[in-house]
């Protein structure tokens, strides 16, 4: 198998380093000290890139990329990947956005605090100055003042949580959520902005885009009650950086905390000569634990990528974001890889990709199948296949393609079966998300399972008879082949269907091997 190149172009922690590097399959560019017009003369061979801020994703890489299939960005942030430019080119872009979800919260909480007791200023004032006046630095209390959240998401949520537990009162604003993921914590939700407006403290954490971009402005500020303090710890731009010195000169603005600018690095903005704010600069995501996260979901996502399994946290699918609710995205990928496991399992010419659907899931059944379409015929397609050709390149094979819709009756709240017929035989795996975005497979051939859909693993179909496991490990064992994890499933007719997790690469010769065990049904290799 020709290997698959991914390319790192920017600093990342040395763990997700050591993931691309183990894997057989993946050849590693390391570009991270290659100036950027060099880079520009070797990204061409590359099928993936890694990137973070300081490598632009614009006309100049995009044109000199000619072979990329896909972009990583590691990281929340995107402003520096042109995103239309890569849909142009087929490319698919797509970043890191919640392994620095913890870093991001508590470090709004700690501007939320900073706002609250301007512990900066009494630093300095004591620390530089030297002068010791206790009466300067009042402040105020978090318990029983009210806290506007401007966008409910990953990180949004999890403030409002931690303020709740400090005795706020959270008021929280999305157009894009349920009312109940708000009221189930005890929280207001509201559609009325200016029920936000008039909070004692305000935090925002929405993307950066059309909607957003000076929601917070002149007229807003002078809506707002006198003294109110506001935290950006999201994306500069965000709040007017012209009302907020505005603001906080005239003492509308009491407190402010700020982390991200406009343009940045920002080291003579005016915002710096005011005495009533907290800056940082742009630390979001600035902890260990967090850039080892994004390093390890980078390469993650970037070897899923590079093998067309699937692409996590794609950015520019025919898919509008807004249409898609967050419990939907990872039923996408889910189905991706059901398809692509499927596919493994039954090689032979695809006759029909069918989709069952159980509960509210069911109202994104198109788009879901596309994803399947896609997971079912990169196979045999290789790099062919995409989002945007799934349904003609099915067509063109005269694969029947369909979706049906059922009530549910699995005891699951969301199932997702995709069903792959080919002419050599059928094939049903079951799967559905735990949580936010726990995936697991639930079931395949009708054997019950619960595991991730990621790894190396041998599936294999038995007679339910005496000693199949001991046969099964003791081959392992003999060829060196570490056993990560064994799931059981034992079904009706005396048959059972193992699906072992291995640490390394399967060959040939040991499915052969196990394919002569009197017990063995039948048994494949299959890689996630």
């Amino acid at each position: 198998m020709k290997q698959k190149k991914i390319i790192v172009c920017d600093a990342i922690h040395e763990k997700g380093f050591a993931i691309l590097r183990a894997e057989k399959d993946i050849e590693v560019i390391d570009a991270v000290r290659l100036p950027k017009d060099e880079l520009l003369k070797i990204i061409g061979e590359s099928d993936v890139a890694i990137t973070r801020s300081s490598t632009d994703v614009d006309e100049k890489f995009l044109n000199a990329a000619t072979n990329l299939k896909a972009i990583v960005r590691a990281g929340v942030g995107v402003d520096n990947v042109d995103q239309d430019g890569c849909s142009r080119r087929g490319i698919i872009a797509m970043n890191v956005p919640t392994a620095n979800t913890i870093a991001a919260v508590e470090l709004t909480m700690a501007h939320l605090l900073g706002c609250a007791r301007s512990f900066t200023n009494a630093n300095n004032h004591l620390k530089i100055d030297r002068v010791w006046n206790r009466e300067k630095w009042y402040g105020v209390e978090l318990c029983a003042k009210r806290l506007g959240v401007i966008g409910f998401g990953n990180i949004g949520s999890r403030v409002a949580i931690r303020a709740k537990a400090f005795g706020m009162e959270v008021v929280a604003y999305d157009p894009y959520i349920s009312a109940s993921k708000v009221t189930d914590l005890g929280m207001t939700y509201t559609e009325n902005f200016n029920d936000i407006l008039s909070c004692d403290f305000i935090t925002i954490h929405t993307p950066k885009n059309k909607e957003t971009i000076n929601i917070i402005s002149h007229d807003e500020i002078a809506k707002m009650k006198d003294g109110v303090r506001l935290i950006n710890c999201a994306r500069g731009g965000l709040y007017n950086e012209d009302a907020l010195v505005e603001g906080i000169k005239s003492g509308k603005i009491a407190f402010a905390g700020i982390d991200v600018f406009s343009k940045e690095p920002a080291t003579n903005h005016p915002l710096l000569d005011l005495e009533h704010i907290c800056v940082t600069p742009h630390l979001g995501a600035n902890t260990l634990e967090s850039q080892e996260k994004i390093a390890i979901q980078a390469a993650e996502n970037a070897i899923s990528a590079a093998r067309g399994i699937s692409y996590p946290n794609a950015l520019n699918l025919p898919i509008k974001a807004e249409d898609i609710p967050a419990f939907v995205e990872p039923y996408l990928e889910l189905v991706q890889k059901m398809g692509f496991l499927a596919a493994q399992l039954n090689r032979s010419a695809i006759k029909s990709i069918k989709l069952e659907l159980e509960g509210e899931i069911g109202g994104y059944a198109k788009s879901l199948l596309t994803f399947g379409i896609v997971g079912s015929l990169k196979e045999a397609n290789e790099n062919k296949i995409n989002y945007v050709n799934a349904e003609f390149v099915a067509k063109e094979k005269n694969i029947e393609s369909k979706f049906e819709v059922a009530a549910s009756s699995s005891g699951y709240k969301n199932k997702v079966t995709l069903v792959l017929t080919t002419e050599k035989d059928v094939v049903s795996i079951s799967g559905t998300v735990f949580g936010e975005d726990e995936q697991r497979i639930v079931g395949i051939n009708g054997f019950k399972f619960d595991f991730k859909p990621k790894g190396k693993m041998i599936i294999f179909k038995n007679n339910d008879v005496p000693g199949v496991i001991a046969h099964i490990a003791t081959i392992l064992a003999k060829e060196g082949i570490n056993i990560a994890d064994f799931r059981l499933g034992r079904g009706a007719h005396q048959f059972a269907m193992a699906v072992i997790l291995v640490d390394t690469d399967i060959d040939k010769k040991i499915i052969a091997e196990l394919t002569k065990l009197e017990s063995c049904v039948w048994v494949e290799y299959a890689v996630l």
